[in-house]
């Protein structure tokens, strides 16, 4: 499972021409998954990233986790997480999990960062052509892969 978070001041999806999801301080939580993925992968990074010190502290120093300020979260679909670009100039998406096996890890996952923050997690809508706008903070973009947990 791969994510890359990147810390917001605001976010939104929109899904013809509807923003479905939306919120200010937070994640922006962009989600691949890869068929070897499994739900220790989803519990593992969910509470990683819930409790991963990246939000400045009184003093501006990134002490503080999206739990810790009490931060929103919008987890998104992206199973382009996972292109190949060894070889040629067309990634391959081979490892991408297929919807069959992603919709209910991408599903577990949301509900796994609900739990680990105590509030409900916008989404995207899986498989949807979604415009995704964000105002980076900082920047910070952090990128984590669950098959490098050691």
């Amino acid at each position: 499972m791969r994510a890359v978070l990147q810390r917001v001041t605001q976010a939104s999806v929109t899904v013809d021409g509807k923003i479905v999801s939306e919120i200010q301080t937070g994640l922006l939580i962009l989600l691949g998954v890869e068929e070897a993925d499994g739900m220790d992968d989803v519990q593992w990074l969910a509470s990683k990233i819930a409790n991963l010190r990246i939000f400045g502290d009184e003093q501006g120093v990134m002490n503080l986790s999206v739990k810790d300020c009490q931060g929103d979260c919008i987890v998104v679909s992206q199973f382009t997480l996972h292109a190949m670009t060894k070889k040629g100039n067309r990634p391959s998406y081979i490892k991408a999990a297929r919807p069959e096996q992603a919709i209910p890890l991408y599903e577990a996952f949301v509900l796994a960062m609900e739990r680990e923050l105590g509030k409900k997690v916008g989404t995207g809508i899986f498989g949807a052509d979604m415009k995704v706008a964000l105002l980076n903070d900082g920047p910070v973009t952090i990128f984590m892969d669950t098959q490098n947990k050691l």
